[in-house]
């Protein structure tokens, strides 16, 4: 499905990815982990075209989309659910999803959508703007299915969450796999990432330095008080 071949992006003279390589298969959910500043947001956006790498490759479904401007990576199966949500705060639910949606036969409408978010249902005339902090990460995630993509960015969802919305959040994750999407999830809460992700990455310093299966990860105690904090 996605393939990172060796990239390096720079913000300016400022080297953040340095020689990044993951891959995610159909149907499958890779969770990338590690602290604040080490490019987990870079990659995402790497792989989005919003930063260009300098070297590697990123190739999608077999086709090379390394310089590709984001709209046209869009337009060939990827979503995204960034970190912030960046809802549209002046359009309401309804408005958020409709400008959001984008016909792949893939068969996510309105009430779909509404059966996997009941609450957007019951707000679709509120304004996003005045939506709770949860809910509005439900939007989000929402949107990026609106687009029907066959892979699905996400980039720290559960950022400012309550405890009962992260349990909420990994439900749903869950629940999108179980629907066929493959996902690669950016996190820092490593109980989320353990329960719903099929792989681990772990990065440092705009590197992976580790990969394992989720039981593994678990259990290795040096990586996790080393890199994450734990």
């Amino acid at each position: 499905m996605l393939e990172v071949r060796d990239i390096h992006t720079y913000y300016g003279n400022s080297y953040i990815l340095q020689g990044v390589s993951l891959k995610v298969d159909e149907g499958s959910i890779v969770g990338i982990l590690g602290r604040n500043g080490v490019g987990k947001t870079t990659l995402i956006s790497s792989i989005m075209g919003f930063t260009s790498p300098r070297r590697g490759q990123v190739i999608f479904k077999g086709t090379d989309i390394t310089n590709l401007p984001s709209h046209r990576i869009a337009r060939m199966g990827i979503g995204l659910v960034p970190q912030g949500r960046r809802v549209f705060k002046s359009l309401n639910v309804r408005e958020n999803l409709t400008v959001a949606a984008m016909d792949r036969g893939k068969g996510w409408s309105l009430s779909r959508i509404y059966g996997l978010f009941p609450v957007l249902g019951k707000r679709e005339r509120q304004k996003a703007g005045r939506l709770s902090g949860g809910e509005q990460q439900m939007l989000a995630t929402a949107r990026g299915i609106r687009n029907e993509p066959d892979l699905l960015l996400m980039d720290e969802p559960s950022e400012g969450l309550a405890p009962l919305m992260v349990q909420e959040l990994g439900r749903t994750i869950s629940q999108l796999k179980a629907e066929g999407f493959s996902c690669l999830l950016v996190e820092q809460n490593l109980a989320l990432a353990l329960r719903v992700a099929d792989y681990i990455c772990v990065m440092s310093k705009g590197t992976i330095v580790y990969r394992s299966t989720p039981e593994e990860l678990l259990r290795n105690e040096e990586v996790k008080s080393q890199y994450l904090g734990v």
